[in-house]
């Protein structure tokens, strides 16, 4: 039990001693400041789950909503009235369940999705997140949303109609008038083919009081599988997908047809909605510029085109973030982006007034706000602020008193100033190519004193793998005194189409290159010593793989989990072995993107783990979840089988009910444990001199 804690205008949490959750003052700031102590944080500390997992002010400003399991070993729905007293208490609570995604609807009632967080990801990964309802002001939840698997039961009562087959997923909760009653939400429809491919997506209207549907008339074209609505849930944009080809249709205020506006393969549109107004403004992101990196831009309907000067870029950087719309949904409020970090700008100089408050009292951090009466004398403002070695805090501020309140520590068990500093580097490849690398710094390491490093390769592999943010995996290695190489290699989006068209059919080959070459520089200057091991997940499992193979003289070991080790098995897929690669993807992306396995089987058949097998000869550690539908576990017994004939037997660990990632905090804990014991083991007691 946690010892009794007053009330504190900058302690929110002393309020909630009932939930378990208080954390006093002086607690926070030892944790936020230090001093750090000589022995590590135990691998629990980096894999639990977070204290709180998700907060949203009401529409009104006068409610606080939380996700957390404080007080309960289950995730639970948490509010907080904020008035003159603050109170708290739980509006949902499950026992054999744990709350997701919520939305508020109105400022009386709560949607929110479950999951089952005390089973590992086998069991979630094929089934729907259902969905329920709560009143704020009493009673119990209700259904509204059938799980394709499990069905949690709920003591609320009838809604008067059986709940909607999980096949329906939440779209948006629109905006209403001020003063208007909100009832209704938008729910999608989700058909599927025989082969589980999606087929189309088809919005609804649904009362979240009665559990009622009705259809919204909007003659949609065939194959809508993505839309776009504005404040009020008006349908502007959608996506199509039919035969290997998708589009982009649209719908102007006052207009019942929709207009073709854009088409292209699977791999590529011109563009992509990224905002609508309720006035018809259309913001798209789209390539720009020799890099083709992503900008945001005013849809020109006159030329059927962006308009030419973008509006938002982020030079050398794709445009990530999000378009904020003001509160009352009237236009917009600001514009946030991710480059190396996160920044806001803002449209409105009373929400940069805001932020400027936020930026004074947390300086050197991510400050991301939302606010509710923004431009009033009584604003209510969450702040959610994190850098590179805090995994963040949750920060309440009332204007009407000027009154600053910690409502949480994101991850209480972690001290900022034991952790390591991030770092981004542009560095060259040794074809010219600009090549991205972060760097996870191990405390107390000092310029010229080269240490034992990891590379660490992000899976995907077409996405972006780094963020200037605390990371668990990365932050524990650097706590164990290891340099973290983290390269966004060719065919990582986040910096431009020709980055990432530059890792087309470059699995093992060019692709495998960018992390020697980062490696390399690292150990240039000064950072690495040669005790280097690569590491990875899923595609990060395969570079470690082939890294193995291609550079045997850079690495002394490897740790791949959940990794890609037969491309033949991945591309074509097998009668005896199930798997979720979609047949449109195995039809008409990946031979794009990896090969074809017919025109390209020389390629795919040199830049194989498993064909290769006779050349991976260092140490290895091979992890697989048994349930994983992404990467079958077969990809792992296959190899191990190769290597054991080899007579290499490689370190082995499976873990029964995960799936392609770990969800289990314990998975996650002991498979950190056992990468700490193979490193150790691998490079720190390694000999001077490489075998």
């Amino acid at each position: 039990m946690h010892p009794p804690c007053a009330f504190a205008a900058n302690c929110l949490l002393a309020a909630g001693i009932a939930l378990g959750f208080c954390t006093s003052l002086a607690l926070a700031q030892e944790q936020a400041q230090g001093p750090a102590r000589a022995e590590p944080p135990p691998a629990a500390a980096f894999f639990q789950n977070p204290a709180v997992l998700s907060a949203e002010l009401s529409p009104s400003g006068r409610q606080l909503a939380l996700s957390t399991a404080a007080g309960s070993t289950r995730v639970g729905l948490v509010l907080v009235d904020l008035g003159e007293t603050i109170r708290l208490r739980r509006v949902a609570q499950f026992s054999d369940a744990d709350v997701m995604a919520f939305h508020w609807v109105g400022d009386g009632q709560l949607v929110f999705s479950l999951a089952d967080l005390s089973s590992g990801s086998g069991d979630n990964q094929v089934g729907a997140p259902g969905l329920y309802v709560v009143a704020t002001d009493g009673g119990r939840p209700r259904q509204l949303v059938q799980h394709r698997i499990r069905r949690v039961v709920t003591d609320g009562g009838p809604l008067g109609r059986e709940p909607l087959p999980w096949h329906h997923q939440l779209l948006q909760v629109p905006q209403v008038a001020a003063g208007d009653a909100q009832e209704e939400v938008i729910v999608g429809d989700f058909a599927f083919t025989s082969s589980n491919d999606l087929r189309s997506v088809n919005p609804l209207w649904l009362n979240v009081r009665s559990g009622r549907t009705r259809g919204m008339d909007l003659q949609a074209p065939v194959g809508a599988q993505g839309w776009w609505f504005d404040s009020r849930g008006r349908a502007r944009a959608v996506l199509t997908r039919n035969d290997g080809v998708q589009a982009l249709h649209w719908r102007a205020p006052g207009q019942d047809g929709w207009k073709k506006i854009a088409q292209g393969s699977l791999l590529g549109l011109p563009f992509m909605p990224r905002f609508v107004d309720d006035e018809g403004t259309l913001i798209v992101s789209h390539a720009h510029g020799r890099e083709g990196t992503s900008v945001l831009s005013r849809f020109d309907f006159g030329t059927g085109r962006p308009e030419p000067v973008p509006w938002v870029s982020t030079p050398g950087f794709d445009f990530e973030g999000s378009v904020i719309a003001r509160e009352d949904g009237t236009g917009l409020a600001g514009v946030r982006t991710r480059t190396d970090a996160e920044t806001t700008t803002w449209l409105d100089p009373a929400y940069s007034a805001l932020q400027a408050l936020a930026d004074e009292r947390l300086p050197g951090r991510v400050n991301r706000l939302s606010c509710r009466r923004c431009t009033a004398p009584d604003a209510v403002m969450l702040v959610q602020s994190w850098s590179d070695r805090d995994p963040g805090q949750l920060w309440l501020y009332q204007a009407q008193d000027k009154q600053w309140r910690r409502v949480a520590l994101m991850r209480p068990g972690i001290v900022p100033a034991q952790m390591a500093t991030v770092d981004f580097q542009r560095i060259r490849a040794r074809d010219g190519r600009d090549l991205p690398v972060w760097l996870t710094l191990p405390p107390g390491r000092q310029p010229g004193q080269p240490g034992p490093a990891v590379v660490l390769v992000h899976g995907g592999p077409w996405v972006r793998g780094g963020h200037w943010q605390w990371e668990p995996m990365a932050q524990f290695l650097a706590s164990r005194g290891y340099l973290v190489i983290a390269p966004e290699f060719r065919g990582s989006q986040g910096y431009g189409q020709a980055h990432f068209r530059a890792g087309w059919k470059q699995w093992g080959q060019a692709m495998q290159d960018d992390l020697a070459d980062a490696l390399l520089w690292a150990q240039k200057q000064g950072l690495a010593s040669d005790q280097v091991c690569i590491a990875g997940a899923s595609y990060g499992g395969y570079a470690t793989l082939m890294g193995l193979v291609r550079h045997p003289e850079l690495y002394r070991c490897g740790v791949a989990w959940v990794a890609v080790t037969d491309p033949f098995l991945f591309l074509e897929g097998s009668f005896w072995i199930n798997d979720d690669i979609s047949a449109a993807g195995r039809r008409h992306t990946l031979p794009e993107l990896v090969g074809d396995p017919k025109t390209d089987a020389a390629m795919l058949t040199a830049v194989s783990p498993l064909a290769q097998a006779e050349r991976l000869r260092a140490p290895l550690l091979l992890a697989f979840g048994e349930s994983d539908l992404r990467v079958p576990l077969a990809h792992g017994k296959r190899l191990r089988a190769a290597l054991r004939d080899a007579g290499r037997e490689p370190e082995w660990v499976t873990y029964p009910n995960e799936a392609h990632s770990w969800r289990l905090p314990e998975t996650r804990t002991d498979f950190a444990q056992r990468v700490e014991a193979f490193l150790a083991r691998h490079l720190r007691a390694a000999p001077a001199n490489k075998p």
